[in-house]
């Protein structure tokens, strides 16, 4: 009875384990569309596994590591041929949002991210501070293993670490709303709908003459992820950042628009300026909005619980 017990308990164990390697799979083969080669070295803008692997570690905890280091040899077999020292990769990949989810359990980070702080934890402890394990593993093991000149460390170092960055920066928030993109309230529903749906429309319009005319316009893209995060918060600021640097690095790896007539060097330090700076402004403010309309509900519902009990401590009127 224990062996069939636990035989039968294996396949809801090896499933999550299975999704997340899938996930992250296809992560990968998206993000490999958009790579760029920087002295010899494949390098992605958008690294959206990284994003993928930290959402599955909050979903999932510790259990969800084999599904990440699945992924990540399966991703680098689309690369190269797999050799012992991709092991170390693969340790890099896996250590980095292990350490994220760990440093953002420790601060009590919140997957409604409706606190300030939430946002700021996820930046800084979920994003940035991270994966300079994975970039420093991984371009360190270029270097050893001859595949990179020690003189071109800090390149590809740099574009690696901003890679993976905004992978969480951009994706993680994305997922994590996901499952509230769907929920819209009843009595608004139809204008909420048409709000939405005027937002990605006029997102998609201006991102694309930001991004591919040549006159310098890509300042353009904030008034838009404002207004995503000040009228529908986190579910709508994610989509709008990700829509925004998708655009942005098709652009950018096309060398059209303002990208234009500019050495690579140059072209990977604005790309991920802005995408840099549309996800931080979609993330904190969302976040602040979010967290100052939950005081404004909670001090609402104080006066009201108020009214009631000066209601009820008031003395009837007498009968006339």
């Amino acid at each position: 009875m224990v062996r069939t017990e636990g035989w039968r308990r294996l396949p809801a164990a090896l499933l999550p384990i299975l999704a997340v390697a899938v996930a992250y799979y296809l992560g990968g083969l998206i993000g490999l569309h958009q790579r760029v080669v920087v002295n010899d070295a494949e390098v992605t803008p958008l690294w959206l596994p990284t994003g993928i692997a930290v959402t599955s570690l909050l979903w999932l905890g510790l259990r969800a590591w084999p599904g990440i280091a699945i992924g990540t040899y399966l991703t680098i077999e689309q690369i190269t041929d797999f050799d012992p020292p991709g092991l170390i990769i693969v340790a890099g990949n896996v250590l980095a949002p292990v350490c994220a989810y760990l440093m953002l359990r420790r601060v009590g980070f919140r997957t409604e991210m409706d606190r300030l702080r939430d946002a700021l934890a996820l930046v800084f402890l979920g994003g940035l501070l991270p994966m300079l394990i994975s970039a420093t593993i991984g371009t360190w093991t270029l270097v050893l293993t001859g595949d990179l000149p020690m003189s071109q460390f800090w390149p590809v170092w740099s574009a690696w670490w901003a890679g993976d960055a905004m992978g969480v920066l951009v994706v993680t928030p994305l997922l994590l709303v996901l499952r509230r993109l769907l929920t819209v309230r009843r009595s608004r529903e139809g204008y909420r709908a048409a709000e939405a749906a005027a937002l990605v429309v006029a997102s998609v319009a201006v991102t694309l003459v930001a991004t591919r005319s040549p006159l310098s316009l890509l300042f353009l893209v904030f008034p838009l992820i404002i207004w995503a995060a000040v009228r529908f918060q986190l579910a709508g600021s994610a989509p709008i950042t990700l829509l925004v640097s998708v655009l942005t690095i098709a652009a950018a790896t096309a060398r059209d628009g303002p990208f234009a007539h500019h050495t690579l060097l140059e072209i990977m330090i604005n790309l991920q300026g802005l995408n840099g700076a549309a996800a931080l402004t979609g993330l904190l403010l969302s976040a602040l909005v979010t967290e100052q309309n939950n005081v404004r509900l909670k001090i609402e519902q104080v006066c009201e619980d108020l009214a009631e009990l000066v209601e009820q401590l008031t003395p009837g009127k007498p009968d006339l």
